[in-house]
């Protein structure tokens, strides 16, 4: 026999190990919410963790420290362009609206196609528009004319 075989869980005893283990963490941490993903700061503590329990005896070498660092600082840049893309998608779509103020629109409310003039244009991350007297979003627009 094996010694790894006397190790081996069955179901059952895998199903209360899990068991234990979720209750277990969910005692530690009641309010918290297991993640799918890791964030820069998920990133920063292992990193951490994992320098304040190295073995003296064998550090971590510098080639290993040098190259987690690497991807940390490349996860922050990550992080730090995603948000100004979100901001130039913001400003794009508030211009794109803007563009559209005294032309003719056609959008879709739900079932029913309205057309009609752009009379004014709310500014922000979901811009709005005045036509025929009742606001509609934006992405509602599906074709923006000039008047024949």
């Amino acid at each position: 026999m094996n010694v790894m075989d006397a190790f081996k869980l069955d179901a059952n005893e895998q199903a209360q190990v899990n068991k234990f283990v979720s209750d277990f963490n969910h005692k530690l941490n009641p309010g918290r919410k297991p993640q799918q993903s890791l964030g820069k700061d998920d990133f920063l503590k292992l990193l951490i963790t994992q320098l304040s329990h190295q073995d003296p005896t064998a550090p971590m070498q510098d080639k290993e420290f040098i190259a987690q660092m690497a991807q940390f600082s490349s996860l922050e840049q990550m992080t730090s362009m995603a948000a100004d893309f979100a901001k130039l998608t913001t400003m794009l779509t508030g211009s794109e609206a803007s563009s559209a103020l005294g032309k003719n629109v056609e959008l879709l409310d739900g079932d029913r196609v309205v057309q009609g003039a752009v009379k004014a244009v709310t500014r922000g991350e979901f811009p709005q528009i005045l036509v025929n007297g009742a606001y509609y979003n934006w992405n509602q627009v599906h074709k923006v004319f000039e008047e024949e």
